[in-house]
């Protein structure tokens, strides 16, 4: 009989976002950690199973997918199955630029926090961070994680958008009309108009109906259609508009166009089609 360590997998990966030093992804049917620390935070969500982990010589339980676990730096930490299936996590490493060190004392006190959106933001974050080019969501998603973070552990509200959310909204569309191709970080929008990224995007979404990372994707899915239209090859369309590579370029044309870039380019006829 197969050993349950057979269906241990793990992934794990750097991607380009500051503030995330490491994605890891496991499933884990028999493994037990030491008692060990890590330099940064550790953010896991579980999408199946039962967790039970002792921190600072405290034990906690965790089970399902509706549960975030936040693991201080530097805080001695163990970790271990529960049932005979184990249990999937995902997790993300953050440095000091996400969390300050001054906050693990208060999670230390609730490692576990009953937090849907949070737990939806994170999920949502991992999504992005599968696909490479998808870096300017990433910083979006990981600003209102770390904002929802604070929330729980300094009890810092967000700032709601105030008269000034159309000018700065409109500054930011003129940036990101302008640099389309190349593209920009959140964190290089947030200091040219001198606003916190939350509420950089928040300003946004209410003036415009959508967030800013969804407004480029927009942008370059229209001006791929007309590349392709003119008898440019996918590949060659994807750096063209400023997207990782063909395979960035079909994941997005096809959730805006509803067909991949070659059979819409295959569409073409040269003229107007005709109606009986």
């Amino acid at each position: 009989m197969a050993s349950d360590r057979s269906h241990t997998s793990i992934s794990a990966w750097r991607p380009p976002v500051p503030g995330i030093t490491e994605v890891f992804h496991a499933h884990f049917t028999d493994h037990a950690y030491p008692a060990h620390t890590h330099d940064t935070w550790d953010l896991m969500i579980l999408d199946d199973g039962s967790v039970n982990f002792a921190l600072d010589r405290h034990r906690h339980g965790a089970t399902g997918s509706t549960s975030v676990l936040l693991l201080p730096p530097g805080v001695p930490h163990d970790g271990r199955t529960v049932t005979e299936s184990g249990f999937r996590k995902r997790n993300l490493y953050l440095d000091g630029s996400v969390l300050p060190q001054h906050l693990a004392g208060r999670a230390v006190d609730t490692p576990v926090l009953k937090d849907e959106l949070l737990r939806g933001r994170i999920d949502q974050l991992h999504t992005a961070l599968v696909h490479p080019g998808d870096g300017f969501e990433a910083e979006s998603r990981l600003s209102f994680i770390r904002e929802r973070l604070h929330f729980h552990l300094a009890k810092l509200q967000p700032r709601a958008p105030g008269r000034e959310a159309n000018q700065l909204a409109a500054e930011l569309r003129e940036l990101l009309d302008s640099r389309t191709h190349v593209g920009l970080s959140l964190h290089e929008a947030a200091a040219t108009l001198h606003a916190h990224p939350t509420h950089l995007i928040r300003c946004f979404k209410q003036t415009y109906g959508l967030p800013p990372h969804a407004y480029l994707t927009g942008k370059r899915i229209e001006h791929a259609r007309r590349l392709l239209l003119d008898g440019h090859r996918p590949a060659e369309v994807a750096t063209t508009i400023g997207l990782h590579d063909q395979a960035h370029l079909n994941r997005h044309f096809t959730r805006h166009v509803g067909t991949t870039p070659a059979r819409y380019q295959r569409t073409r006829t040269g003229s107007y089609p005709t109606t009986s």
